[in-house]
């Protein structure tokens, strides 16, 4: 199979997968290098296609139903997985988790968290890799957009996140 062939093979997976497809899951598939995939998704996304990288794999990401809406909010690492569950137990999707830093400015990561399983998932994978999140370059402070399904999720949220004394209100 050709580069163009395999990108376009992939391009395709990634718009009919219901979950991320991880690289490694790509490069078994198609017999490649982990590394090959992640230039040919390089490649992808210079041709205009919008894949976004999560932490557990590439998606193109559907245009987010609901209401958007962002907290800005401040813990430590140890209040990660209590403020996430808050969250998604409330029916609302964490598209992503943003921090201003000093010297590239916003720095965002997809999250696309939607069940406490997937907040599960992502908790370990940070564990097994030994990464810290981006909120410990800000000292806690982040923000994350949210998918909800209505206003009332969204005050329902905000409401859980006042208890728990993470909620960063002007």
């Amino acid at each position: 199979m050709h580069a163009e062939q395999r990108r376009q093979a992939i391009r395709e997976i990634l718009q009919h997968a219901d979950q991320p497809v991880s690289a490694t899951v790509l490069a078994n598939r198609f017999s490649v290098s982990r590394q090959i995939i992640v230039g040919d998704i390089a490649l992808l996304r210079a041709a205009g296609d919008a894949i976004s990288a999560t932490p557990r794999g590439y998606v193109i990401l559907p245009e987010a139903a609901g209401l958007i809406c962002r907290f800005a909010c401040q813990h430590s690492a140890a209040g990660m997985e209590e403020e996430l569950n808050a969250m998604v137990d409330e029916g609302c999707t964490v598209l992503d988790v943003i921090v201003e830093h000093p010297v590239y400015g916003q720095l965002t990561g997809s999250l696309q968290l939607s069940s406490r399983h997937d907040v599960r998932q992502f908790l370990d994978r940070c564990a097994r890799s030994d990464a810290r999140p981006l909120s410990d370059l800000t000292g806690g402070i982040h923000l994350h957009t949210l998918s909800c399904p209505d206003e009332a999720a969204a005050e329902r949220v905000r409401s859980v996140l006042r208890e728990l004394g993470v909620l960063l209100e002007g």
